[in-house]
């Protein structure tokens, strides 16, 4: 997990992550009172639901380099992967996760720190990497990995 980035690089993914909110001052206000700040998925990324518990697995399978930002509920068991706001069908058959459509909204803490027991698992780094949905389907997807271990990097 990259609990462990440099200050700079913990700041880059912050800034990237209120870059992505219709309203920056505004979230930066809520974060400054412990609230969570609301990002409408669609125009910056699509998000896909799944249990804390398979997250966790597919976090193993897919590699650091190849993951973008996992946000977790951790008083919920749920978690939430950023993925490419150019979503296709590629998730549509994997039934342990949802998809959330364009429009919803995913109500996130910064990324220095957890707020109402929400905690990034994989922080925003700044450069906008998301987790590629063909990856993340073959993590999740039935019987678990369905991709040889290489592909996960």
């Amino acid at each position: 997990m990259a609990l462990h980035l440099a200050p700079y690089v913990r700041q880059a993914g912050q800034d990237w992550l209120l870059s992505c909110a219709d309203t920056p001052a505004e979230v930066r206000s809520l974060w400054d009172a412990d609230e969570l700040g609301s990002f409408p998925t669609g125009g910056h990324w699509m998000v896909a639901e799944a249990s804390l518990a398979h997250t966790m697995d597919a976090i193993k399978l897919i590699g650091s380099p190849r993951r973008g930002p996992v946000l977790a509920d951790v008083t919920q068991g749920i978690a939430w992967w950023l993925l490419p706001p150019t979503l296709g069908d590629e998730l549509d058959d994997v039934c342990t996760i949802t998809i959330h459509p364009r429009g919803w909204t995913l109500r996130c803490p910064p990324v220095l720190y957890p707020v109402r027991g929400r905690v990034w698992i994989e922080r925003p780094d700044g450069t906008g990497r998301l987790t590629d949905p063909v990856l993340l389907g073959a993590a999740l997807g039935p019987g678990g990995s369905r991709l040889p271990a290489e592909a996960f990097g």
